[in-house]
This record gives C-alpha cells, structure tokens and sequence, in this order.
C-alpha cells in the first residue's frame, strides 16, 4: 500500500513536471507573440491552486453565461464554506493567491472568476452588480453550496453585498474589503476630480504607468511596481486586461454613471 501510494505521488509529480515542460517549451516558441512569462506564472498559480486541494470547473448558467470557480475537491460537512471574490485587480489565481493556501486548510473554498474576468464570460448586454451576484449566487447553487460565507476585495465587494441582499437565506456572513460601497454622489464627484482620471482609465489600464498608477491607489504601499520592466507590465495587461476589455470598461462606467443610493439595505450578516 505505501509503495502504491508512493508511486502515485511520484506520478503526479513527473505529470505536472512535464506539463510545465511542454507549456514552457511551446511559449518560448512564441515568446515574441505572447505573455508568455505572465502566461507561465499564471500556469505556476494554477499548480499552487491544485496542491492547495483545488480544481476548475466551469458551471453554464444558460446558453448565454458561463461561471468559472475554483472548487474544494472534497468537501468536508465539518468545515464552512466560504466564497471568495476577487477585484478589478487581475484574476483569483493573482489576487488570492497568498490566502489560499491558510484559508483552504479551514474552509472549503470557492473561487469564482467575475463575468469578463478569466474564463467566466456571457452574452448578456447587463453590466451590474446585480447581475455579476445573481450569477454567482445561482452558479453556487448549481454545485450543491447552499450556505456559506463571502469574503469579497475591491469591485468584488459591490458583489458580495448584492449577493447577501439577495440571498440571505445562502450567505451566512460578509467580509468586504477595501470597497467603496456607501457613498455620495457629491463624495464620487470630488473624488473623480481629485483623482483626474475616468475609473475605467484606471481600472482597466493600457499602459505600464497605467497600471503603475492603478496599483498606488490601490496599496497602501507606493511605488509597488516602480521596480517591474515595462515589458512585463505589458504582458500583464495583455494577458488581463485586453481579455473583453471593452466589457470590463462597461462594468466600470455602470458603477460611476448609476446614482448613489445613500439609504444602503443594512445587512443582517456580519459585515467587514
């Protein structure tokens, strides 16, 4: 039995050697044509994700929408769920990735990507919130997760607070970060203005300096990427933001251009 067992870790091992192998060799034939060095870190987080007990699986909501989550393999009834949902600011694989492994030894994770925003996409003409959490929360219960908690960053949190007003029967608690949920529009106005630029200029940048820019407002920590070479900053943008980039702009005009709501619903769960 412990040889057996032994033979299927050497197995895996050799497997998922030689598939960075092959990605390796196949990118560097077209390195002039393609992120390959953001490619291959995204192929190196993916990996991670897998040791962490995780796998993709993609869930069609309908002939129009499909979700993409990373899931926990095997689920344990001892352990709550807990959904985590990502910002503007890549996908789950980058922006998650420091928290995946602590969380998933307590928690049967599920990582969802946001409709545009890695391999979630949909032919619906809806740009909101409500619609990114009405999916979510449908595509959840799709695989059999009926209750669980949400831990949202950033854009994700305007999601997780759609979801729990929709779905308090599904969300047990809320945790959102760094999320500007309740605001005024005279508060959005003077914000814009000090800033200078339109949100969907930052938010889905086109240039290193634009993601330069995107990242020190983001951080509390300036200058972040000052050290970064442009050309990987170009091979980040390309690989995750050139991806529908005209729908990520959408997403970003929908929560400038709707008016504020001063009189948020107030949750009944714990709210970060």
């Amino acid at each position: 039995m412990e040889s057996k067992n032994l033979w299927q870790l050497i197995s895996f091992y050799l497997s998922t050697t030689l598939a960075l192998l092959r990605h390796l060799v196949l990118h560097i034939l077209t390195l002039n044509q393609s992120p390959f060095i953001i490619k291959f870190m995204d192929l190196i987080l993916s990996v991670y994700f897998r040791l962490c007990d995780l796998s993709p699986c993609a869930v069609d909501l309908d002939d129009q929408t499909t979700i993409h989550f990373w899931v926990t393999n095997h689920r344990r009834f001892d352990r709550p769920s807990l959904v985590m949902i990502h910002g503007y600011g890549g996908n789950p694989l980058w922006q998650f990735v420091y928290q995946v492994g602590p969380l998933s030894r307590r928690f049967n994770l599920y990582i969802p990507d946001l409709l545009f925003f890695g391999k979630s996409h949909s032919k619906s003409p809806f740009r909101s919130e409500f619609f990114q959490a009405k999916c979510l929360s449908d595509g959840l219960k799709r695989i059999g997760v009926d209750r669980y908690s949400v831990y949202a960053i950033s854009y994700g949190g305007f999601v997780a607070y759609r979801m729990a007003e929709i779905r308090p029967d599904a969300v047990e608690k809320v945790a959102i970060v760094s999320s500007g949920l309740s605001y005024t529009d005279e508060q959005r106005d003077q914000q814009l203005r000090t800033i200078g630029w339109h949100p969907s200029e930052i938010l889905v940048p086109k240039k290193p300096d634009d993601l330069r820019l995107l990242v020190n407002l983001s951080t509390f920590k300036q200058s972040t990427l000052n050290w970064v070479p442009d050309f990987l900053l170009r091979q980040f943008i390309t690989l995750m933001y050139d991806h529908c980039r005209k729908e990520k702009i959408e997403l970003a005009d929908y929560l400038v251009q709707k008016k504020a709501d001063p009189n948020l619903h107030v949750l009944t769960q714990a709210l970060g």
